[in-house]
């Protein structure tokens, strides 16, 4: 039943104010000879209040409405060769030149989806290049695109009443603000004229035509800043796609109540574009569309239905960030991952792909020109495609499907609800805790020198120390037994039969809640993720000193008292490897249970804080004593002593996490 989701001003000003004038403007007054922009003739269009001379939106778009037109059809009169030829040169500034000309294209057609895609990819990367304008001149590049057009560095360069009249298309959300009612999914594709497209285009030229010519009086050169490069993409838990699957999502968006009927179009050219390979254009046209169907789901769950109409030039949107937050303003419980939560993990997909720091942050990095388009993942556009086609089936009557559709579906309904975030901090540290295990398994692996060799060295002691902390450490393991699964003490021998990655891939299995984490919960966690680093980089230095040291060694490069050292190493590794496997079993143990630090009381979770940074102390000193400006191994053992005592200590008393879970 929804018509529009533009409140009565904004849709006022977008569809109707600047078609209000119906006199036809000479293009030739803001063009000149040679097809520069006549800066001063655009400019001229832009009305202040006489009260404190800011812009007057209001009379600056009814003024604009004709030029825009103009433009349009000036645009629509030239061939693509003639536009490129006048025109290519001054979009080079925006390192982005395919994109303006293939809205060039689409202006001559007109399709009212093309031309809402179109201006969506030309604000970000418009957005993208201001930045490295004002990098020009300033250090921290505003990370709002209002706040960068208002800023002084980008006036200096363009001067005041240019950017005045960007802010009048973009950027202000008294003006017609075209950039965030796409983005945040709050405008249909018929609700945005194309003429609007069109002097956007025509703008960025004349920006281009300016900055050349400040760039040459100031002798500055324009550096673009390096595109967002994912990584580690092969690891993603990828939603299983099919043709098949693709094809009755084709079906099922005309009948889900998750889609708005004006954003049809929108739905329908984002899953056409995915089966195009047009990557970042499926996920430009989805992403909004998400939050638009979410914005539904919100407000009536939430009972607030005033909040989806929220596209207001004075209010704040209704955004992912507000959708996503455990609670409404007014403080109460907000019921949208209630409802979303149970086939599709929702939330924590949501918060994985838009949120988290370390997760891909897909809208933002996408919206604010981070991204390269041309060579965006397929494996990021398969997640959201996917999480998108699940959320259509979740808001989808049963009976539309018949039983081969429900079968095609199947799997990829079992994927989504089993799914779990990949990207909060807790998921992090179990894959950071595995990395660094699967590198201690290396070290049996190493090279090393015979034992008769090392009898035959006088002076060397310490077999019996290290002896000492093996059996330690195998006490420590015999007071933990109670916290692990059953069946991993297989054997006398503790430490070999516990400590193994067996055991912490079937931990690490373990479900622990990511959604809405406790602030002491982060904070734990934060301090685990670094002792695990600490971890990692020990035994990265040992193994890249062990196979160094051996070959100079058989060599016969090393010098006496580098001989020694090596032999001290060898014999420092029997206790390292058991001791830094050890930290990661009560680093995993302890996150197993990490939720129940929230029954600690202020005084004992300072002191259990306490101990867990004195665990990180250790492994710090183990990374400067290990590494091969130091090769201090002695005094490892002594350091070894003492945080097993400690350890021993608190397991003995019961007042880690684990003891209080059970």
């Amino acid at each position: 039943s929804v018509t529009t989701c533009l409140s009565q001003p904004v849709h006022y000003a977008i569809c109707k104010l600047g078609f209000e004038k119906k006199d036809t403007y000479d293009i030739n007054n803001i063009l000149s000879g040679n097809g520069e922009v006549c800066w001063q003739a655009v400019t001229e269009h832009v009305c202040y209040l006489e009260s404190d001379q800011s812009v007057d939106f209001i009379k600056s778009i009814r003024s604009l409405g004709p030029v825009c037109e103009s433009v349009n059809l000036y645009f629509k009169s030239l061939a693509k060769e003639q536009f490129v030829t006048q025109y290519a040169s001054w979009f080079q500034w925006t390192n982005c030149t395919e994109v303006f000309l293939e809205v060039f294209d689409v202006l001559q057609y007109t399709q009212a989806t093309e031309v809402a895609l179109g201006l969506m990819k030309l604000t970000s990367c418009l957005e993208r290049a201001l930045g490295d304008v004002y990098l020009l001149k300033g250090n921290d590049c505003p990370f709002l695109l209002r706040d960068l057009l208002a800023s002084e560095q980008l006036a200096d360069v363009f001067g005041q009443a240019v950017m005045d009249v960007l802010r009048v298309f973009i950027g202000s959300p008294y003006g017609l603000n075209l950039r965030n009612v796409l983005w945040h999914g709050f405008a249909s594709p018929q609700e945005i004229p194309a003429k609007y497209c069109a002097m956007l285009v025509f703008l960025t030229a004349g920006l281009g035509q300016l900055l050349q010519t400040y760039l040459l009086q100031t002798k500055c050169v324009l550096i673009h800043r390096p595109y967002v490069i994912f990584i580690s993409l092969e690891e993603l838990d990828a939603f299983p796609l099919n043709n098949e699957i693709l094809s009755i999502s084709e079906e099922l968006v005309k009948q889900s109540s998750f889609v708005l009927k004006t954003m049809l179009p929108f739905w329908i050219a984002a899953l056409t574009a995915f089966k195009q390979r047009r990557y970042a254009d499926s996920v430009i046209l989805l992403l909004p569309q998400l939050e638009a169907g979410l914005r539904l789901l919100f407000t009536t769950t939430n009972k607030c239905p005033n909040r989806l109409l929220t596209a207001e030039s004075s209010a704040l949107y209704t955004t992912f960030d507000e959708m996503l937050a455990k609670h409404l303003e007014n403080e109460e419980v907000n019921q949208l991952p209630v409802v979303l939560e149970e086939p599709a993990m929702a939330s924590d997909f949501l918060w994985d792909f838009l949120n988290h720091q370390e997760g891909p942050r897909i809208r933002d990095r996408l919206s604010h020109g981070e991204i390269n388009l041309e060579t965006f993942p397929r494996e990021v556009a398969n997640q959201i495609v996917g999480f998108a086609i699940t959320i259509l089936c979740r808001f989808s009557d049963e009976d539309t499907f018949s039983f081969k559709e429900h079968m095609v579906m199947k799997p990829l309904m079992n994927f989504a609800s089993c799914y779990r975030s990949q990207f909060h901090p807790i998921s992090r540290l179990k894959k950071e805790v595995l990395g660094c295990m699967k590198s201690i398994c290396l070290w049996p692996e190493l090279p090393t020198v015979p034992e008769e060799q090392v009898q035959m060295i006088k002076g060397l002691e310490g077999n019996a120390e290290a002896n000492t902390l093996i059996l330690m450490i195998s006490e420590i393991i015999s007071l933990l037994q109670h916290y692990m699964p059953q069946n991993c003490c297989s054997s006398d021998d503790l430490i070999n039969s516990v400590l193994t990655e067996r055991l912490l891939v079937e931990l690490c299995d373990t479900r622990i809640c990511t959604l809405y984490s406790p602030r002491p919960v982060l904070e734990v966690v934060v301090v685990l993720r670094k002792v695990s680093a600490q971890c990692h980089q020990v035994s990265q230095q040992v193994i890249a000193g062990a196979g160094l040291r051996y070959t100079q060694w058989v060599n016969k490069t090393l010098r006496s008292r580098q001989r020694h050292n090596y032999l001290r190493m060898l014999n420092s590794i029997k206790f390292l490897s058991p001791v830094l496997r050890l930290i990661l079993l009560l680093i995993t143990l302890e996150l197993v249970s990490v939720h129940s630090v929230c029954k600690k009381n202020p005084f004992d979770y300072q002191q259990y804080l306490k101990f867990l940074k004195s665990v990180l102390q250790y492994t710090e000193n183990l990374v400067t004593y290990t590494s091969p400006e130091k090769n201090k191994w002695d005094e490892t053992m002594e350091l070894t002593n003492k945080i097993l005592i400690k350890i021993r200590k608190i397991s003995d008393k019961k007042l880690m996490l684990m003891h209080l879970a059970t």
